[in-house]
């Protein structure tokens, strides 16, 4: 199989990481922090050694263990969550656009949605010019999951910082092709799943946080501290992780942070040369139209075929060419709407490291064939 759905889960994982993950759950299957004998205490130390890793990563102060990337968004938001007014855009996924709108539904917050400008990418001034007196949070789609657009960041939070709002980053899509540094970035909150860029292990995410970020607990339970109280601690990490930890997915990530840090020049020249050469093929095909133009992140190559259904074109990919791409609407719907695809769907490609040249070619020759 050619395996080109990277945007969802990277398929291909680094030695390191397989080993790793084997190895925590052979021997590292003790509830990490909730006893005092040598299993708990090794299993809560190595989380401790994960956590460093992450927080060196990506400049955080702190990082608390989720269960994925949505579930660590859907704290970061509810966590903050106050009346008054929460500034987004176009291209969020669900896990941020479906947590809004339940704090609307609850009468808690409005809501503003800011829409890519002519180049297509989100601009910052127009953020600036969305903030209202109840403003308090900016939340910024790092890389669109649908076109693999790049928002100016940096830039929106200098914006955030200027009028001291609270500024969270979804860096799904960024974390492992695009540095990502929070205090580069100046932003307060950090979500991902090391699942993707990283070639990590599913079951885990992290929320990173800088200083003086209040994030109030949404999930309730036991943590292995304050076992007296039936009031859930509320200090960072241990009140925002409730009950047994996924030792083997949070240890095989610093595996899969190190294997990310010795990738070279070579690796990460292929990855981009091998999504510009799709995106530059599939543009001289007729039938297929291709979504987004500029500030894109290379390996991911959003498009449809004219007088085909999106969902047609990943069947005809799988069954005849062994090729496994993302169809339909990505969990994204506002952006589709942008794109004019929200009741068509689109086909994306979203490729890794792992991927290679001859891929690629074999992917254009498949659906140069299909449009045909």
């Amino acid at each position: 199989m050619i395996y080109f759905d990277n945007a969802a889960t990277t398929m291909v994982k680094p030695d390191g990481v397989i080993k790793a993950n084997d190895y925590a759950l052979k021997n590292l299957c003790a509830n990490a922090g909730r006893g005092s004998h040598s299993a708990s205490m090794k299993a809560a130390a190595l989380i401790y050694k994960a956590r460093e890793a992450v927080c060196s990563l990506v400049g955080a102060d702190e990082t608390v263990f989720t269960f994925n990337c949505t579930d660590a968004l859907n704290t970061a938001i509810f966590g903050t969550a106050r009346h008054g007014h929460v500034i987004t855009t176009v291209f969020e996924h669900n896990s941020v656009l479906r947590p809004l709108e339940e704090l609307r539904r609850r009468g808690i917050i409005n809501y503003t949605v800011v829409s890519p400008d002519a180049h297509g990418v989100i601009n910052p001034i127009d953020v600036e010019k969305a903030i209202t007196r109840d403003t308090y949070m900016i939340i910024a789609n790092h890389i669109s999951n649908v076109s693999g657009v790049v928002a100016p960041v940096a830039a929106i939070g200098l914006v955030a910082k200027k009028h001291g709002l609270i500024y969270l980053v979804d860096g799904a899509q960024s974390i492992g092709y695009d540095e990502t540094d929070m205090k580069k970035i100046g932003c307060d909150i950090l979500c991902f799943s090391p699942h993707k860029g990283l070639h990590g292990v599913q079951g885990v995410g992290c929320l990173c946080l800088r200083k003086n970020v209040k994030i109030n607990p949404v999930r309730f339970g036991g943590t292995g501290t304050s076992s007296h109280s039936l009031v859930q601690p509320t200090d960072v990490p241990d009140g925002l992780e409730c009950g047994t930890m996924p030792v083997n997915a949070i240890y095989s990530l610093i595996s899969a942070i190190n294997c990310y840090k010795a990738l070279g020049i070579a690796d990460k020249r292929n990855l981009s040369e091998c999504g510009n050469y799709i995106r530059g093929e599939l543009s001289k095909i007729p039938k297929v139209k291709l979504y987004g133009k500029y500030n894109l992140l290379p390996n991911i190559v959003c498009f449809n075929i004219d007088g085909l259904n999106a969902s047609s074109v990943g069947d005809v990919l799988n069954e005849q060419y062994d090729i496994a791409v993302r169809c339909g609407l990505h969990c994204a719907p506002l952006a589709h709407k942008y794109y004019g695809t929200l009741s068509t769907g689109s086909v994306r490609a979203s490729l890794s490291y792992s991927n290679t040249p001859a891929e690629a070619e074999f992917f254009v020759r498949a659906v140069y064939e299909i449009a045909k």
